[in-house]
Order: structure tokens, then C-alpha cells, then sequence
């Protein structure tokens, strides 16, 4: 449910823009809102469920996405949208962090082994579900649906939870970083905010510099105070490793250049190519199908297989598959995107399995926990910030062609508001090249990053699946 959730909106963003009024700005913080809160809370949740009690704070996790939920399917306006969305990454933050540890508090030996196989499968099925359950919920009950079925959803969580689940905490004498929590949302949240403005605002813009002076002071005060206090977030001398580092750099571009440009396709395929929203989820089977295919094949083919060559091998394989879907012009549909995209799924099938586990063989197995909770952390924050970034590439290519206003319109999902006012050929036309450009840029941060992980990742003992982790003990995903 929490994993469907970043995926589940994104064929809606067309009918959520009609019904809300929305503006670009407002869907990419539809998607951003929920990754970031997620992401800039991961850490210091977990951190406080070791000593509050992680079935505690997963239960009120859950509980609070519930009503989250409820909260998003009753929005009023985008800015209702856009808060209950964030509200819902706080619970999901929750809920996540708890989640492996809860596991390896009730399972042992293989029962481990054969729960985290579960737990990866049903992960990995939430990217192939989430476009189509989002496009057969959206064009059938409407797109508030996808928020309210998560409401019995959580009810059963919770009353399962409560039923079969023990209580447990971490050792004691823990504390609760709650100023490097502080600092690092901070970062995270303006950096996002400055990368969203400058698609409207400009780069040079004084609420862009002004956002991004408040993310790069805020980043200052984190690694102040991660240098200091006794229990640390994130050990910063981890950092010093290549492996380690070599990971987080790998897992930060890898969600943000697979499915960074992907809400903007949706929108794209809605409404300029005029498809349906369950025919929009459907087209793109060929990469969600193809990512939960490899990760299974890789589990059992793979196991052993070096961290460099699964992940730097994968992300180069996602870097050639999104430069393949930069082939559009006014005149073509949404078939020409079939390789690419099964390309990409590939490549996310390789990496996705493997992050966890490189993460952890590349660090001491007393931060094992520390490094799971990074390799989250940095994968949803490196979506927020595709999702941004990306969006901020399209809206100036589309300006080549279209007036601000008008590319801020078409890129919202307003084609059909702007028809009659601008030639179809011309709307076609600038929606295709700036996804053309959007994906080149994507492209290239996958090859890059592609080719520093085959450099940094030498990591002694590689991984493959989260199942790497030591049979006995299981890593939380927290500092």
C-alpha cells in the first residue's frame, strides 16, 4: 500500500488537474509531497520507533496514512491535496521504518529469509499494479478512489498488527536525533522547492537562489550536527568508503532517472494522444512487467553476482533505456516507447534487488541498519527531486515554442483548454520535445551514475537481494 502510493497517482494526475484546477506545480507536488515527506523522515522515525516500540509507531503509522487517505480523497483544492499527500508520507515514513524490523522480530533463521523474500515480491509488484489499479480506479469510481481504498487496507493492517505482531525495541539508552531529523528535512524539502520554482520562476529567480541558500545552510547544520552528537542518522565517516558511497549515489539517481519523466508521459498519453486512463497504466506494462520478471529471474540467477556490475551495469541499462524514449515528434504515439521502457524495466529489475544488500556488505554489520535506512532514504529523496528536476527540463524546452503561460498549461495536463488558441501540430509538437529533452537528461544521470558505481562499488562481499543481511540479524532501516 505505502509503495502503490508513490506510483498509484500518477495516471490520475490528468482527471486530479480537470477536477482540482489544478497547475503543473501542483501535480509535481502531488507526487513530490508524499516522496519527500517519506524520505526527510525515514531516518529519525525509525530512530524513534526503536525506543517508543516499533509496533507502537507502526500502528500509528498506518493509522495516520488512513486518514491521510481519507484527507486526500475528500480535497477540496490542490493545496488540500498537496498537504494531505505530505501528511501521508509522514505515516508511510512511519509505517516503512518499522517494517523490516517488526519482520525480524517475529521470524528466525529461513521463516527470515522466506519473509523478506515475500516482503521484496509484494514491493516489487506495487510498481507493476499501481499505474494499472490507478487508471482502473480512476476512469471507473473516480480518482479520489485511489486514496480511499487504501482505508480497509489499513484496517486490516492494524488489526493484524495488533493481533499477531510483539512489541520490541532497540537496545537502551538510544536518543532520537531530532536536530539532524530537523535539518536533513529541511534540505531535502528546499532543494525540492527551489528545483519545482525554477520551472516557473527561473533559475536566477530570488525565490529559487533565496531556496536554495536555505537547503544548502540547512545541509551545513546536518553535517555539524551528525559530526557531534553521540548517535548519529547518518555516520558521516561512512561516507569515506567508495562502496558505500558508490551505493547511495547509484540508489539517488535511480529512481529519479527511471521514473522521474514518467507523470509527465501520463500526461502526455491522456491527454494529447486522447487515451484513457486505464489504457494509459497499460502502456506502461512493458517496464513495470518487465522490472518484477528480472528482479525474480536475478534473484536466482544472480545471487553472489558483484554490487558493481547489478547496479552499475543496471543503471546503465536504465540510462539507454529512457534515451530510447527520446525519439517522439508531433506526429508519433506512444508505441515508439515500448523498447525503452522495457529497456528501463530491465535495468530497475537488476538494481532494485541489489541496493540493500550492496548497501550492506559495503559498511562494518554494526551500521547495517544505518546504511538499509540510507539506501531508502536516498531513493525517495532522488525521486522527489527527478520528479522536479525533470519537470523543470521539460517546461523550458516546451518554452521554445509555447509562451510561459501556455507551456505551464499544456505540461498541467490543460491541452484541451489551450485547443483552438494554439494549432494541434504546435501543442504535439512542444509536448514531444520537451519530453525528448527530459529524457535525455534522465538518460545521461543514469550513465553517469551508472559508470561511477562500476568505478566505487568494490565492495568485499556483494548482495544481491535484502536477504543479504546476516541470518540472525536483521537491519532496521534506521540510524
Amino acid at each position: 500500500m505505502l509503495l502503490l502510493d508513490v506510483t498509484i497517482a500518477i495516471v490520475a494526475l490528468p482527471d486530479m488537474a480537470r477536477g482540482l484546477h489544478a497547475s503543473l506545480g501542483d501535480l509535481q507536488w502531488v507526487i513530490d509531497g508524499y516522496a519527500l515527506a517519506l524520505a526527510a523522515l525515514l531516518l529519525g522515525v525509525g530512530s524513534a520507533a526503536d525506543i517508543l516500540g516499533r509496533r507502537r509507531v507502526h500502528v500509528a503509522g498506518v493509522v495516520l496514512f488512513a486518514a491521510a487517505s481519507l484527507w486526500c480523497g475528500l480535497a477540496t483544492g490542490p493545496q488540500m491535496l498537496v498537504t494531505a499527500r505530505v501528511v501521508q508520507g509522514v505515516g508511510a515514513a512511519a509505517t516503512l521504518a518499522t517494517t523490516l524490523p517488526v519482520l525480524g522480530s517475529v521470524y528466525r533463521g529461513r521463516d527470515r529469509s522466506t519473509a523478506l523474500g515475500v516482503w521484496g515480491a509484494v514491493s516489487g509488484s506495487a510498481a507493476a499494479v499501481g499505474p494499472v489499479l490507478g487508471g482502473l480506479l480512476t476512469e471507473g469510481p473516480g480518482w479520489r478512489w485511489i486514496f480511499f481504498v487504501n482505508l480497509p487496507v489499513s484496517v486490516a493492517a492494524v488489526w493484524l498488527t495488533l493481533k499477531v505482531v510483539p512489541e520490541s525495541k532497540g537496545p537502551r539508552g538510544l536518543r532520537i536525533d531530532w536536530a539532524g531529523t530537523a535539518a536533513f528535512a529541511c534540505f531535502a524539502g528546499a532543494t525540492t522547492f527551489a528545483v519545482v520554482r525554477a520551472g516557473s520562476d527561473g533559475w536566477a529567480s530570488a525565490v529559487t537562489t533565496g531556496s536554495f541558500v536555505v537547503a544548502a545552510v540547512s545541509l551545513l547544520a546536518f553535517v555539524l550536527v551528525e559530526r557531534r552528537v553521540a548517535q548519529p542518522l547518518l555516520d558521516l565517516a561512512l561516507l569515506r568508503k567508495p562502496a558505500f558511497a558508490g551505493v547511495l549515489l547509484g540508489a539517488l539517481a535511480f529512481n529519479g532517472a527511471a521514473f522521474g519523466v514518467i507523470p509527465y508521459l501520463s500526461i502526455w498519453m491522456q491527454t494529447v494522444l486522447g487515451l484513457s486512463p486505464v489504457h494509459g497504466g497499460l502502456t506502461l506494462l512493458p517496464m513495470t512487467g518487465a522490472s518484477v520478471v528480472v528482479a525474480i529471474l536475478a534473484g536466482k540467477l544472480l545471487h553472489g553476482a558483484p554490487a558493481w556490475l547489478t547496479i552499475g551495469g543496471g543503471l546503465l541499462l536504465i540510462g539507454s533505456g529512457v534515451l530510447c524514449q527520446a525519439v517522439l515528434d508531433a506526429g508519433t504515439g506512444w508505441t515508439v516507447l515500448v523498447p525503452g521502457l522495457g529497456l528501463v524495466g530491465i535495468g530497475v529489475g537488476l538494481v532494485a534487488p541489489a541496493l540493500a544488500g550492496a548497501a550492506l556488505a559495503s559498511v562494518p554489520q554494526e551500521r547495517a541498519g544505518m546504511a538499509s535506512g540510507a539506501v531508502n532514504t536516498v531513493r525517495q529523496l532522488g525521486y522527489a527531486l527527478g520528479v522536479a528536476a525533470f519537470g523543470t527540463v521539460l517546461i523550458s524546452r516546451m518554452r521554445d515554442t509555447l509562451s510561459h503561460d501556455a507551456a505551464h498549461t499544456l505540461a498541467g495536463g490543460g491541452a484541451g483548454a489551450l485547443r483552438g488558441r494554439v494549432p494541434e501540430h504546435t501543442l504535439r509538437d512542444a509536448f514531444a520535445s520537451g519530453l525528448d529533452t527530459a529524457s535525455v537528461a534522465a538518460g545521461v544521470t543514469a550513465l553517469v551514475a551508472g559508470a561511477l558505481v562500476l568505478i566505487l562499488v568494490r565492495a568485499p562481499r556483494a548482495a544481491a537481494s535484502p536477504a543479504g543481511a546476516p541470518a540472525e540479524k536483521l537491519p532496521a532501516p534506521q540510524g
